[in-house]
């Protein structure tokens, strides 16, 4: 039987820690793989393009993912799709799961993971969190971030003023009216947008800051200026991902330029910074074991709670 979960199910099974507990853990050990990640994207003869990442595995659960989503920037939601849960013994198909809310949670708590790995811990002096893009990947990345850390002030900004005001309102932030003046307040900036020219160059920078930027994961897409990259210490998900599909591709830049892995640094292979005026900035792609990671523990939670719905696709 194939167990299908929507949305809603998913928002009534996840729970942010454990997600970020699960994501940590792939990070450590996902050089285990012997089967690579792939993501492959397409353009379309629509306003949108496809994107399908395969397989999700790691160790210790026999299981895989294969991920498939349309990305229309001027839909809502942008991002529509399907992850397929496959058994790892049989094949056999065991959820089909909405890619849109696994998405969103995993590629935010993965940021929300990484950017407390890297920016400068609070201390003694006032610590503000910036916001540029107020959707749904930066709700789950302040979501997981405040789990994690605390902050003193929240600043956001978005193209659209009422989803910032709306998201000012719900995390008790303040608007602000252009990504300059975000990175001008904020110590730690978290970009998740759909530009296609960079919001940040180095100009708008300040020793110590860090950036999370999350928008830059296919070509065409780019938040951060070239300069920022080469003059941060650029850590990555996954250097081979990043060069060809993601902030690297996108500023025509090697993969020479990333200083570290995310896995390297959790594993306490190389430091997240080494001096605390050091500018930091984590551009992720996204992984397809993060997938499973998170569709893994939202399929065992519904098998023991029942919830969701079965279909039989081979009656």
């Amino acid at each position: 039987m194939t167990r299908i979960l929507t949305r809603s199910d998913l928002l009534s099974l996840l729970d942010p820690l454990a997600c970020i507990q699960a994501l940590r853990e792939g990070f450590t050990a996902s050089t285990q793989n012997t089967v690579p990640g792939r993501r492959v994207r397409t353009d379309l003869p629509f306003p949108g393009t496809a994107t399908a990442l395969l397989p999700g595995l790691l160790p210790g659960i026999n299981a895989y993912t294969v991920k498939v989503n349309a990305k229309f920037p001027h839909a809502s939601p942008a991002l529509r799709g399907v992850i397929c849960l496959h058994s790892g013994a049989d094949g056999e198909l065991l959820a089909l799961i909405d890619s849109a809310t696994v998405t969103a949670w995993r590629t935010g708590l993965a940021a929300a993971l990484a950017t407390h790995a890297i920016a400068r811990p609070a201390g003694d002096t006032p610590h503000t969190v910036g916001v540029i893009g107020a959707g749904a990947q930066a709700e789950l990345t302040l979501r997981g971030l405040r789990a994690l850390r605390a902050w003193d002030r929240l600043v956001v900004h978005d193209t659209d003023p009422q989803r910032a005001a709306a998201f000012a309102h719900r995390h008790g932030g303040t608007v602000l009216p252009s990504p300059r003046q975000v990175a001008a307040e904020a110590s730690t900036v978290v970009l998740a947008t759909w530009a296609r020219t960079p919001l940040l160059h180095t100009e708008d920078l300040r020793p110590g800051q860090h950036l999370t930027s999350l928008g830059s994961d296919e070509p065409g897409k780019q938040e951060l200026a070239p300069g920022v990259l080469t003059s941060a210490r650029l850590i990555v998900d996954d250097v081979a991902l990043v060069t060809a599909h993601g902030a690297l591709a996108g500023a025509g830049l090697p993969a020479s330029t990333a200083a570290a892995s995310l896995s390297e640094i959790l594993r306490g292979q190389v430091p997240a910074r080494t001096h605390d005026q050091e500018i930091t900035a984590y551009t992720p792609v996204g992984l397809p074991w993060q997938d499973l990671a998170v569709a893994w523990l939202a399929y065992q939670q519904a098998e023991a709670d029942k919830t969701g719905t079965t279909l039989d696709l081979l009656s």
